[in-house]
């Protein structure tokens, strides 16, 4: 019995976060399905003050409808049974134990007449005699009322429909003594009355529509409490939203003020003891970054001239290099290349300096954008190394800095040749979005592994690696950013992909303007 206790206490820990799982699931199935303009916080407050405005109406109104109906019917009743029993009792002297006929009908149209009202009628009976005022029948009698009147000795009354109508039906038996003190016995014959009850019936429906438009007036009065609340509960909200923004926006002095002691002023004051935390932290980096691109543009600035006057060195070693022995040939060479990257680092960080210091120029030129790209290949020995695939001359042309081109193409096909795998293409073509808009759009694809799903968002940052192996390499880690800054500066946009056949793809857009033109190779026409 304990292992199947013990079994069933597991199986009920084993399904319970399933079916809380599936409650969870279930929830957010239902909040996908509400519309987003009925799940903030003022469309809540105003169903929430709604829903308890019509819970509050509706259970008042049931309340009070419940009384007032008890009520209305408790007194028509207590009336009707009260002037009937005095009548039944002003005729029960002349009713005999076993009446005739006409005795039976004389006493009913005693009793009607004691009961004058419209639509009243009045029944008698006595074992097989049957008599009413006026004529009537005995439909409205249920057998459960007779049955009742018939072993009680006091009024019993029920209320029936018919014909879409309310009545009252109230029975009572006439009793009767042989003498003093002997109880009294029942002579076998009831009266019984019949009212309709359409005054109160019309009273019930007034207050049921009373209760409607109170109602109506409630949940209207709930709707504009709760739309005033939810303003003075979102103030609070939508200046915190605004405060938020302008912070994102980099307005890092923004503050809220603070009003009352409430959870919304608690809020308002956190907010600002962390905007002025977030601040101090702000200013400090960015004090702090400030200095680090003052020492990299010093340091910089400082290795250019010594590192000019090594250059010449090792241009006049490479020089006389073949005319000495092997040892120290190999170790002009190892110089020599270590001077080339050093002054190549060195150059690119006075670039980054540049761009960070926002003393970055362009100097713009009409020039013919496949020409510059063919010039810059064969200024580096690489035409034989890349497929071209490149308008004929005149066919494109830009406005751009023809030095900061160079320095984008050469970086590009570059990295292709030492991180890809041939055969590297590089390619021109145009694409117009309007008439008034195109954008000549540049691609140097490899057949390489492509680039890291984990290095693809980092792939412009400086000095990011995308493979450890790469991190004593002679990439600075800072040529493709250096791309990217000289392509934003014309005012272009590059992105880098992964090839679905593989390798990867790297594309620049720059914009044409409407002075520039690029002629139709097919026509001839200028665009």
């Amino acid at each position: 019995m304990s292992g199947q206790e013990s079994a069933g206490a597991r199986k009920r820990k084993t399904v319970a976060p399933w079916n809380r799982l599936k409650l969870t699931r279930l929830h957010k199935a239902v909040l996908a399905k509400v519309p987003l303009p009925l799940r903030g916080l003022r469309s809540r407050l105003v169903v929430a003050f709604v829903l308890v405005a019509a819970a509050s109406a509706l259970s008042t109104g049931a309340v009070a409808f419940r009384e007032a109906r008890t009520g209305v019917l408790q007194q028509s009743q207590d009336s009707v049974i009260r002037q009937f029993r005095t009548s039944v009792d002003a005729v029960a002297a002349g009713v005999p134990p076993t009446p005739s006929q006409s005795g039976l009908q004389k006493a009913v149209n005693q009793v009607l007449h004691a009961n004058q009202s419209p639509g009243r009628r009045v029944l008698a009976t006595h074992g097989s005699l049957r008599a009413s005022a006026p004529s009537a029948d005995f439909d409205k009698i249920s057998t459960e009322l007779r049955r009742s009147v018939d072993t009680k000795r006091a009024a019993v009354f029920q209320r029936v429909n018919a014909d879409g109508h309310p009545y009252l039906v109230v029975g009572m038996p006439i009793t009767y003594t042989d003498g003093q003190g002997t109880p009294t016995r029942l002579s076998g014959t009831v009266m019984y009355l019949v009212v309709p009850q359409n005054t109160e019936q019309a009273y019930v429906e007034a207050m049921v529509s009373a209760i409607e438009h109170a109602t109506l007036v409630a949940l209207g009065l709930a709707v504009v409490l709760a739309l005033l609340a939810a303003s003075g509960v979102l103030r609070p909200v939508r200046a915190l939203r605004r405060a938020t923004r302008r912070m994102a926006e980099g307005h890092l002095d923004v503050r809220l003020a603070v009003n009352g002691s409430d959870e919304l002023a608690d809020l308002s004051q956190s907010f600002n003891h962390m905007a002025t935390a977030l601040e101090h932290s702000v200013a400090e980096l960015r004090r702090l970054e400030a200095q680090a691109r003052r020492f990299v543009s010093d340091v910089s600035h400082e290795l250019r001239t010594p590192l000019a006057a090594m250059s010449a060195v090792t241009d006049v070693l490479d020089e006389n290099a073949p005319h000495v022995n092997r040892d120290t040939g190999e170790a002009l060479r190892l110089i020599s290349e270590g001077t080339h990257r050093l002054s190549g680092l060195v150059n690119d960080l006075m670039e980054i300096s540049r761009f960070d210091a926002g003393a970055a120029e362009l100097s713009l030129d009409d020039v013919d954008l496949a020409e510059c790209a063919e010039r810059t290949l064969a200024a580096r020995g690489w035409q034989g190394r890349v497929e071209t695939h490149l308008p004929l001359p005149g066919v494109l042309r830009a406005r751009v800095d023809p030095r900061r081109f160079d320095v984008v193409i050469a970086n590009l096909v570059g990295n292709a040749l030492r991180h890809g795998a041939p055969p590297v293409r590089l390619s021109m073509d145009v694409r117009e979005e309007r008439p008034d808009v195109a954008w000549a759009v540049i691609e140097v694809t490899d057949n390489g592994p492509g680039i890291g799903e984990e290095a693809m968002p980092h792939i412009f940052e400086r000095f990011y690696k995308a493979s450890t192996t790469r991190t004593r390499s002679e990439s600075s880690g800072l040529g493709l950013a250096i791309t990217a800054e000289n392509v934003h500066l014309h005012g272009g946009r590059i992105s880098a992909a992964n090839r679905a056949g593989g390798g990867a793809v790297f594309t620049i857009e720059l914009p044409l303007h409407r002075d520039i033109a690029v002629v139709d190779d097919a026509t001839g026409g200028a665009w």
